[in-house]
């Protein structure tokens, strides 16, 4: 069994905190060393006590999925010998209220374009069973309550 970690810090700095007039950017670390900036949306909490320019908690959930999806769509392609290109996926969440009135990501569309190419072209049935698979494989997905949607494109560019 693996384990997975991140370490999140805060500074408070000068502000006062108290009258919660406050910044909430702080910075995530992972493992490898990557050092990523984050702070809370300003869809939730407005500039100037959040930072647009970093990555918020609820863009990290949907490009988490998205990227689980992805690398299992890509393991499981590669498998079947369909050559990719290139995959982009432009994943949204939308955030709605439950039936406490508490927000929470409801749904995550993912909306991948990917380029096959090379002598095996896929058909839409293939694409769809992959993308089936891929889902029902992802960690993630299997650890969220958030309903989760594709509906991706693909395109094929022939044997070259």
């Amino acid at each position: 069994m693996a384990t997975h970690g991140a370490t999140v810090t805060w500074q408070r700095g000068e502000e006062v905190f108290l009258d919660r007039r406050y910044s909430r950017a702080h910075l995530w670390r992972f493992d490898g060393g990557l050092e990523v900036p984050a702070s809370s949306s300003p869809h939730v909490v407005r500039v100037p006590f959040s930072n647009p320019a970093n990555v918020d908690p609820e863009e990290a959930y949907v490009a988490a999925l998205s990227s689980c999806h992805m690398l299992w769509f890509l393991d499981l392609t590669s498998r079947r010998g369909f050559r990719i290109d290139s995959y982009a996926d432009a994943a949204e969440g939308a955030m709605l209220k439950n039936a406490e009135g508490q927000d929470w990501i409801a749904t995550v569309t993912l909306k991948p374009h990917v380029v096959f190419s090379g002598p095996l072209a896929p058909d839409q049935a293939a694409v769809e069973a992959l993308h089936h698979q891929a889902h029902a494989n992802c960690f993630l997905a299997n650890s969220v309550r958030s309903t989760i949607e594709t509906r991706g494109s693909w395109a094929y560019r022939g044997a070259a």
